[in-house]
């Protein structure tokens, strides 16, 4: 398979995501591969869509940066995502790379939800004003000698 940033992947059935409704602005997509950036301690990765080579979104473990992170989704999407409750999922924040690195955004407010144990993912919008859709990355500290990026 031909991925935006790996060039050439053999990238197993088993590990392909299915996102019922797609990306926001992408619903045709539906089916993703979770990859991770080389070097980044698996904090860094890209969903880069099965379907179309030049599609891919790069995300981040929230988590890695905001250890207080802790996102809750009503009743239907957790049905959907087929879980009982959010901490049941991953979660990963969309980012948008820019230069100088402390200037990219990180969407927390429309994170990525996914099952892991089923394969299903989807974005979903968080009911709370605690996150935002444009948290820069310099507005987070550096914990000892990790880099944010």
């Amino acid at each position: 398979m031909r991925t935006k940033y790996f060039g050439e992947l053999d990238c197993p059935e088993h590990e392909r995501l299915h996102f019922p409704r797609g990306f926001f602005g992408f619903e045709e997509e539906k089916e993703f591969y979770l990859l991770p950036f080389e070097g980044s301690g698996g904090s860094l990765l890209c969903f880069q869509s099965a379907a179309t080579p030049g599609l891919a979104f790069v995300a981040m473990n929230p988590f890695s940066l905001m250890p207080d992170y802790a996102p809750v989704l009503p009743k239907d999407e957790l049905q959907l995502l087929g879980v009982e409750q959010s901490e049941d999922l991953c979660f990963y924040a969309l980012c948008v790379v820019r230069e100088p690195v402390g200037d990219s955004t990180l969407n927390l407010k429309c994170p990525v939800a996914v099952n892991d144990r089923t394969q299903t993912a989807m974005q979903v919008i968080l009911d709370t004003d605690r996150y935002q859709m444009h948290h820069r990355l310099s507005e987070f500290e550096p914990r000892g000698e990790e880099k944010v990026c």
